[in-house]
C-alpha cells in the first residue's frame, strides 16, 4: 500500500500478509481523492472509514491534512495495524474494533465523509441497508458524501440518494447524499 499524496506521500506501507484485507488499489484511490479534492477542504472534514481494513482510506485522508477520522474494522488484527502505523507517523486517526454495521446502528456522531468498504461478496441488499442506515439515523453533515465502494458488477444506482458510480478496473465508487 502506498499513501498517494499529502505529508507523507509515496511512503510504503507494508501490512502483514495474514490480515484479511483488499486494499483498494492506487489507482482507484488516486482517482477517488481527485474527486474529494475538487469538492471539499481536507483540513475541514470529519471522516468514518468503515471496513476500514489495513486502513489505506484512513491514512491517505490523515497524509492530506484531516485531523478527524475514525477507522472501524471487527478484525482485531487489522485494528492493531492501523493504531500501530497511526501512531508510528504521528496519525490522528482514532480506531474503533466493532462490526461496521453495528457502529453505524448505534452511533450517534455526524461526519462530513463516510466511507464504506464492505467485502465485495455481499449480497446487494447489504450495500442498501448500509446506505438507508446512515441516512436514517442523520450521520452526515449538511453537504456531506457517503461513499461505498464495491465490485463494477454491484449496481447501487437505483438508491434514492446515489448521485454518481465511478469505475476504475474491477471496482466501484458509489456516491449518495
Amino acid at each position: 500500500m502506498r499513501i498517494i499524496s499529502g505529508t507523507h506521500k509515496g511512503r510504503k506501507i507494508m501490512a502483514p500478509k495474514n490480515l484479511p484485507s483488499r486494499p483498494t488499489t492506487d489507482m482507484a484511490k488516486e482517482a477517488l481523492f481527485n474527486i474529494l479534492n475538487n469538492r471539499y477542504y481536507f483540513d475541514e472534514l470529519k471522516v468514518l472509514d468503515l471496513y476500514s481494513g489495513i486502513g489505506s482510506i484512513s491514512f491517505e485522508f490523515a497524509s492530506r491534512g484531516t485531523t478527524s477520522i475514525t477507522a472501524v474494522d471487527k478484525h482485531r488484527g487489522c485494528v492493531k495495524f492501523i493504531a500501530e502505523t497511526a501512531e508510528l507517523l504521528d496519525l490522528p486517526i482514532q480506531v474503533v474494533a466493532d462490526d461496521a454495521m453495528k457502529f453505524i446502528k448505534r452511533n450517534r456522531s455526524s461526519y462530513t465523509i463516510i466511507f464504506a468498504d464492505p467485502p465485495y461478496k455481499n449480497d446487494v441488499s447489504i450495500f442498501l441497508e448500509l446506505v438507508d442506515i446512515v441516512f436514517d439515523n442523520n450521520l452526515l453533515e449538511d453537504g456531506g458524501t457517503l461513499i461505498v465502494e464495491h465490485s463494477k458488477h454491484t449496481v447501487l444506482a437505483e438508491h434514492k440518494r446515489h448521485i454518481q458510480t465511478k469505475t476504475y478496473g474491477g471496482s466501484s465508487f458509489s456516491f449518495f447524499e
